[in-house]
């Protein structure tokens, strides 16, 4: 017996007519597959809300040649180790270095990292992007 499970919805015919242009401009093949994302896409975001274990981004703009930023945001990240995966540094010209930071863990920690590297003097900008360990997605 297959795990897939058919149902069937009713919409307003403007509705599934907005919907259907935005999956092709997306790429989508079918509206499965679109439903299938925007669930997850809620599931994830509802893990996050709910402080479970989390997998995700920060990605963070910063001027390197400001004074000490560089060790402060290295102290902070050491602080974090539990939580931080791996970290990607880019040189984007010369003064404005690029970090991806892959975290794994609380979703509470994980904000907590991101608001303490956010904070700092000289950071231009800082982005969660949260993602799901996988362990209730299919």
């Amino acid at each position: 017996m297959s795990n897939l499970y058919r149902f069937g919805i009713s919409l307003d015919k403007d509705l599934i007519d907005r919907f259907d242009n935005h999956i092709r401009l997306k790429d989508y093949n079918n509206r499965s597959e679109a439903i299938r994302d925007l669930i997850r896409d809620e599931l994830v975001r509802k893990q996050w809300q709910a402080g479970d274990e989390v997998a995700g981004a920060i990605t963070m703009v910063y001027d390197h040649h400001k004074r000490e930023l560089a060790n402060k945001l290295m102290d902070i990240q050491h602080d974090y180790g539990d939580t931080i995966i791996s970290t990607q540094h880019i040189h984007l010209d010369h003064h404005n270095c690029l970090e991806i930071i892959a975290v794994k863990g609380s979703a509470k920690n994980v904000q907590h990292l991101a608001n303490k590297l956010r904070s700092q003097r000289n950071v231009n900008h800082v982005v969660v992007n949260m993602s799901t360990t996988g362990k209730i997605l299919t």
